[in-house]
């Protein structure tokens, strides 16, 4: 099961890649952030007037508007003249959520109750989540990709939150008339734009103030170290990830990862790439490059020392990395790093400055990655 879903949640890592990829550069430009709460997301604007919220999200692969949202508190008469949106009566009290990632984010904005039902409920690994489906008071609702509507539409959701992809219909759940939240967060590029998309998650569960509290505390974080960071004497060449079934998806220059490790103080070797999302190279192509890489980084399971990684691939021993020992492996299943990272970049962010530079945070104590000899 771990590996199952383990490889589950790279090949979906993989497409949310090449979505990002697709999108290009196009999409910083999209909205433009006129009296938004919204500083930092390219993909997301908010407008809080009297009576509802506004709420616009771009489409990242052709431009325009993808979905707009017009929230409405539940206690309260809709307002004459409203805008054109799909209205979503707030808070969403019974929600379906296809992603552990916004499952997570909930529980933390104190709203997890408000998660009534789930798809791919296997792949959940939230105990609350875990115990509420075993119950029966969460109910799993079957497979993304076909979701069994009796099961929806016996649970009543008044939201739906999933993730969408270029030229999804969304089958059969689009003709329930129920709101479809299009979480599009997973497209943005830069670690802060992503990270508040929970701004626009705290206004459909009644948590706006806790959602903007949180969102201070990773921007004021990331920023400090960021600041930190770039007084660093020097910056370490990083490569990451590593070669599977014959290809090594490496993050394009202007990516998120890529975005991080500049911010950590690291000389990220693709940095002069344009693209936002990944590069799908053989493992020469990487060895060419970054064969003399000072740090290694990889997300992955099971790889718990140098061995391992050269039994996952031999030719792994030929990065000066790998001989100098100075690879850096995230367990993806034990540290939850795709539930957190999305909305805590300050969680990587510090991770990879505390190893490229520890004379900066002394004290840190590393979460997600860990040393491998």
């Amino acid at each position: 099961m771990t590996y199952k879903r383990n490889l589950l949640t790279l090949l979906l890592f993989t497409l949310v890649l090449t979505a990002c990829l697709r999108s290009g550069h196009s999409a910083g430009k999209v909205l433009e952030q006129q009296d938004s709460v919204i500083t930092h997301a390219r993909l997301l604007s908010m407008q809080r007037e009297a009576g509802y919220t506004l709420v616009t999200v771009a489409d990242p692969w052709k431009g325009g508007v993808l979905h707009r949202y017009v929230l409405v508190p539940r206690d309260s008469v809709l307002p004459d003249n409203l805008p054109e949106g799909t209205v979503v009566r707030t808070p969403v009290q019974r929600a379906l959520v296809y992603s552990s990632v916004h499952t997570s984010l909930l529980g933390e904005l104190g709203a997890l109750d408000a998660v009534r039902g789930v798809v791919d409920s296997q792949y959940f690994i939230d105990s609350t989540i875990v115990k509420g489906v075993a119950e029966g008071t969460i109910a799993d609702c079957g497979n993304s990709m076909n979701p069994t509507v009796e099961k929806v539409i016996d649970m009543q959701p008044d939201a739906i939150l999933l993730s969408p992809y270029q030229d999804a219909s969304y089958g059969q759940i689009a003709s329930l008339d129920i709101p479809i939240i299009e979480c599009a967060d997973y497209l943005e590029y830069d670690p802060l734009g992503r990270a508040e998309w929970m701004k626009f998650y705290g206004e459909l569960v009644g948590r706006q103030a806790e959602a903007d509290s949180l969102y201070n505390v990773v921007t004021n974080d990331y920023n400090q170290v960021r600041e930190a960071a770039a007084g660093a004497k020097s910056r370490p060449t990083v490569v990451t990830e590593m070669v599977i079934s014959g290809v090594w998806n490496v993050p394009g220059g202007q990516s998120y990862m890529a975005r991080i490790i500049s911010d950590a103080g690291g000389d990220y070797l693709w940095a002069d790439d344009e693209n936002t999302g990944s590069l799908a190279l053989d493992f020469n192509q990487v060895l060419a490059k970054a064969q003399n890489a000072d740090y290694w980084f990889i997300k992955w399971t099971n790889i718990n020392s140098l061995k391992d990684l050269q039994g996952a691939y031999d030719l792994n021993k030929e990065m000066a990395a790998f001989q100098n020992k100075r690879v850096y492996v995230c367990d993806t299943d034990k540290t939850r790093f795709f539930d957190r990272i999305p909305f805590h970049p300050d969680v990587l962010l510090r991770e990879f400055a505390a190893i490229m530079h520890p004379g900066l945070f002394p004290d840190y104590k590393q979460q997600m990655y860990h040393h491998i000899d």
